[in-house]
């Protein structure tokens, strides 16, 4: 079986301008190409899960969304970095989807398809929900970035809702890297 990183989106990987819709707004925090990097050389896959109820709302239609994940991806060519996959919500919040961190439908579809070992595997994010549709989906563990909205949500976690906590995804590769 494969392991994986599941990654939050915005505000874990990338600056959140709020319902990014301009490729080019898409901003990598530093040190993102080259964490990739690493954990893809340490044999995770890398998978992408996110809400992106912009689209459900009529914010931005899937085609802008697709060039977005278009620049991603080649930003990410340049590291020599390709991502697995990625899991996306459409819909609104109010809509009750199955499929909307913090539920783990995400997650647990995408390590069905990829045969990926969610025991050996672990969510990153900057919010509550992310930590929790890693806990839900029984992964390794839940890992909080302080980017994004992440010092925010340190100060209104529980005591063991995150096994670690870095201020930037370099310093969680590292820890991943260390502790498998």
């Amino acid at each position: 079986m494969n392991k994986a990183i599941f990654l939050d989106r915005d505000g874990t990987i990338n600056d959140d301008p709020g319902y990014l819709k301009d490729p080019e707004q898409l901003i990598l925090f530093p040190q993102v190409g080259e964490s990739l990097f690493l954990l893809q050389q340490a044999g995770y896959n890398l998978v992408i899960v996110s809400n992106q109820s912009g689209v459900g709302r009529g914010l931005i239609n899937r085609e802008q969304l697709n060039q977005i994940h278009k620049r991603l991806d080649e930003i990410l060519a340049s590291f020599s970095v390709k991502l697995d996959h990625y899991a996306l919500c459409l819909h609104r919040p109010e809509e009750g989807c199955a499929c909307r961190k913090p539920e783990p439908k995400m997650i647990v579809d995408t390590a069905r398809s990829l045969n990926i070992d969610l025991a050996h595997s672990y969510m990153v994010g900057d919010r509550i929900c992310d930590l929790e549709a890693g806990r839900r989906a029984r992964c390794r563990g839940s890992l909080l970035v302080r980017t994004g909205y992440g010092r925010f949500t340190e100060s209104k976690m529980t005591q063991g809702q995150a096994l670690f906590i870095a201020d930037t995804l370099w310093e969680t590769t590292h820890w991943i890297l260390q502790h498998g």
